[in-house]
């Protein structure tokens, strides 16, 4: 266990070069986070407002309008994410065959996808919205359920993404490509995803501190100024952790579905570590 997760720090690190050469995939995390911040805000006010009215009713939990609504919110949230995740992993597919990473060509190849893209989105809205029936309807065992088969699906689907990317297929192939080769490599991929959110979460943890003590001493000097800036500072970390997180996941996926499929290894990565983590299992 030890070794697979020295071999995903490698691999980030190499994804983190890539990145650094590349820093204009930053725009595609940046671009899908403003995204769905205003689809937050445009579903705010009919979520309000229906379940409002439903406690006006007297009724417990949302009306079937509502569950519609939110099936609706989920199905574009996910189009957003996908969408501009296809763009990113294109790039960096690209980059990774030495090719120049252009972002007009990564949401030229999005747009080309639209219609796998909006089919995926239909499907994980479907399971997002069943994950949350049972955390709502089966209390502790149904939560217990719900993250477990969250899990799995998160797995699953992982290299869904690079293959709509790569690939003109429709969203059930893509999900069954994704799976197998899943089922060729030793979880690198998983245990990769899973470092990777462990890293941040370190990392953002740290910050967490730090911006704590910055606002308390602002507090303890009585400046405004000095409040407001370091806000400001804290939530500037926070947004810049979390478009570097996104856009090296993007570029892990890219990287471990190029060797998966073509044996391909790209700048930065090295060959026997890619070996090891698709490799069949014996």
């Amino acid at each position: 266990m030890a070794g697979k997760f020295s071999r995903s720090w490698a691999l980030l690190k190499a994804s983190a070069a890539v990145l650094r050469e590349e820093p204009a995939l930053l725009v595609f995390p940046l671009l899908s986070g403003v995204c769905l911040l205003l689809l937050a805000a445009s579903f705010l006010v009919p979520v309000a407002m229906i379940a409002l009215a439903g406690e006006h009713a007297g009724r417990h939990g949302l009306a079937p309008s509502g569950y519609a609504l939110m099936f609706g919110f989920y199905l574009v949230q996910y189009f957003v994410i996908v969408f501009f995740n296809t763009a990113l992993v294109d790039c960096a597919l690209r980059r990774l065959r030495g090719e120049p990473a252009r972002l007009a060509a990564g949401f030229a190849v999005a747009r080309s996808r639209w219609v796998g893209l909006l089919g995926y989105a239909l499907i994980a809205a479907t399971v997002g919205m069943f994950l949350r029936a049972l955390q709502e309807r089966l209390g502790l065992l149904g939560r217990l359920a719900a993250g477990l088969l969250g899990l799995a699906w998160t797995v699953a689907t992982f290299l869904v993404v690079p293959v709509l990317a790569s690939q003109d297929i429709g969203p059930i192939d893509a999900i069954r490509r994704s799976v197998e080769l899943l089922k060729r490599s030793w979880g690198e991929n998983l245990i990769g995803n899973l470092g990777l959110g462990a890293v941040f979460g370190v990392v953002g943890f740290l910050f967490a501190l730090l911006a704590a003590g910055l606002i308390v001493g602002a507090e303890m000097a009585q400046s405004t100024v000095a409040l407001v800036t370091a806000v400001g500072l804290a939530v500037l970390a926070f947004v810049l952790l979390g478009l570097v997180q996104a856009s090296l996941q993007g570029i892990y996926a890219a990287a471990l579905y190029r060797y998966a499929t073509d044996g391909e290894v790209g700048a930065g990565f090295d060959r026997a570590l890619l070996e090891q983590a698709f490799r069949p299992k014996g």
